[in-house]
């Protein structure tokens, strides 16, 4: 698999993730982003050593986009400190099938993760093992179909818990078009969806050695997006 490279040097490496691809290996098998980045550094690198590889945050398997790594260990300890205190800006672009509250807006709930089910849920503040768990939206565009409305949307996602923007949008009505796991609309679904309208569209940065602000952008891509060009819209 050819991966798309969107900036590289020889502190970190930004990249498009192909939905559908494990950011990480898991039991699966199947070729996930650190193997396939690790394969490509060392491909263009004159070292026969294992380079070294950061993951800094992940993506769900069926959601593409924009992904950081870090290249060195000293890289990897000043972004990981921006993605804890939120100066690694991240936005998403999503279709939901539901009509939002307003045109622009914040969703703060508190969540816990099950992971004998590796699903996540809203829950009371106070719940055993439960996280604060924050996003503001902005609605770019709203479509009338036979089926309800359709919402394109922009999110920030202001912290990284597990399934957050899918959990909390299927929580207010507005799921995530294809989302077999949260959305009623598609959990009898018996289709193996290998990409949800969910795509990580641009992360911003402070660059860890240059203290250069970084943007890195890519628009979505794939099937699951083809819902808001489609004719009857």
């Amino acid at each position: 698999m050819k991966l798309e490279i969107l900036y590289e040097d020889d502190h970190m490496i930004a990249c498009v993730k192909p939905p559908g691809v494990p950011s990480q290996s898991d039991k699966s098998n199947d070729e996930d982003m650190v193997t396939l980045v690790k394969n490509y550094i060392f491909e263009n690198s004159d070292s026969n050593n294992e380079p070294y590889l950061s993951l800094l945050h992940r993506l769900d398997r069926p959601v593409g986009g924009v992904m950081v790594f870090a290249k060195t260990k000293e890289a990897a300890a000043k972004l990981s400190n921006q993605v804890t205190d939120g100066t690694m800006i991240k936005y998403y672009q999503a279709v939901l099938t539901g009509e939002l509250p307003d045109d622009y807006g914040e969703l703060l709930d508190y969540m816990v993760k099950d992971p004998k089910t590796n699903m996540s849920r809203i829950c009371k503040k106070g719940t055993e093992g439960a996280k604060e768990a924050r996003l503001t939206y902005e609605l770019l565009d709203e479509f009338e179909t036979d089926e309800g409305i359709i919402s394109y949307v922009l999110i920030e996602l202001k912290t990284g818990r597990h399934h957050q923007i899918r959990v909390q949008m299927a929580n207010i009505g507005c799921g995530i078009w294809g989302d077999i796991k949260y959305n009623p609309k598609f959990k009898r679904s018996k289709n193996k969806i290998k990409q949800i309208a969910l795509f990580s569209s641009r992360v911003e940065l402070v660059h860890p050695v240059t203290g250069e602000r970084m943007v890195f952008k890519k628009e979505p891509y794939g099937k699951a997006f083809d819902v808001i060009e489609m004719d009857e819209f």
